[in-house]
């Protein structure tokens, strides 16, 4: 292989890729590359395309001036215009898929190779959907393989933020599947597997919130949505949001809304969003 001035790199702080995923991906090709066969080497670009591999075997890699370690269980995200150098050690097959990127919101940031860990069934599901789709239903294809890069950014991002990110994911899915049941701030930290205080400090470092706004402004976007955009009981809607009491419900609504739930779901002017919470 030419020589790289980088590393061997896999991990997840290796070259961070910035992947803007704000707007679906547009499939140009995608299948089971087999590679290895008559050539041990393949050296090329694509100008206009991204590139996602889902590897199986063991090889080299290099990407510019930057080596990286294949192995099975891997999978790489590279930027369109990128030279691509592969040494391979026999017959070599892996998933891929070549995109092009519209979003302009801002990229997510993720390593160019990384181990896949527990979620590499789940990727290799999605690819392999997307191969099955390829004759029938672009769109099923689109939406297989931007479900894929999701799943990628998501590893990434437990890779570059470590665990208190991961921490406030977990909290956030205990609360977003749990807006209906009474709530309190020990709980979430049982099941995000931290202490009550440091979750207090998760959650301002990350969401500028404490846990109990969290949860409030969140059940408030809920209801809201409902009151708004269905037919539901006021009864039903308090009880969606983990609100029995109807009083306790007006009064939430009046502090949070700007309104009574009556004048929400009539579209009173006085009513508010409520304030976005960071993702």
């Amino acid at each position: 292989m030419t020589p790289a001035t980088g590393p061997s790199q896999a991990g997840p702080v290796a070259n961070p890729v910035e992947l803007p995923l704000g707007a679906p991906p547009r499939v140009l090709n995608l299948g089971v590359g087999v590679h290895g066969v008559t050539l041990d080497r393949d050296v090329f670009r694509l100008p206009g395309l991204w590139q996602l591999h889902v590897y199986g075997y063991a090889a080299d890699l290099a990407v510019d001036t930057t080596a990286y370690a294949i192995r099975p269980g891997r999978v790489s995200v590279i930027p369109p215009g990128k030279r691509v150098e592969y040494r391979y050690r026999g017959r070599s097959e892996h998933l891929y898929a070549h995109f092009e990127l519209t979003g302009d919101d801002e990229p997510a940031h993720v390593p160019l190779i990384q181990d896949m860990g527990a979620e590499a069934p789940v990727l290799t599901d999605l690819l392999n959907r997307a191969v099955a789709a390829t004759a029938h239903s672009p769109a099923r294809v689109t939406a297989e393989v931007w479900a894929a890069l999701w799943r990628v950014v998501d590893l990434g991002r437990r890779g570059t933020a470590g665990r208190p990110h991961a921490c406030v994911e977990a909290a956030v899915a205990h609360i977003e599947s749990r807006l209906h049941e009474p709530l309190t701030v020990p709980e979430v930290a049982r099941a995000a597997g931290v202490s009550h205080n440091h979750l207090i400090r998760l959650f301002h470092a990350h969401l500028d919130s404490t846990v109990v706004a969290y949860i409030r402004a969140r059940r408030m976007a809920r209801a809201r949505h409902l009151l708004r955009e269905s037919t539901l009981s006021l009864s039903a809607i308090a009880a969606a949001v983990g609100m029995t009491d109807l009083q306790v419900f007006n009064k939430a609504c009046r502090r949070e809304l700007g309104a009574s739930p009556r004048a929400v779901r009539a579209g009173h002017p006085d009513s508010v969003q409520t304030r976005p919470v960071p993702s």
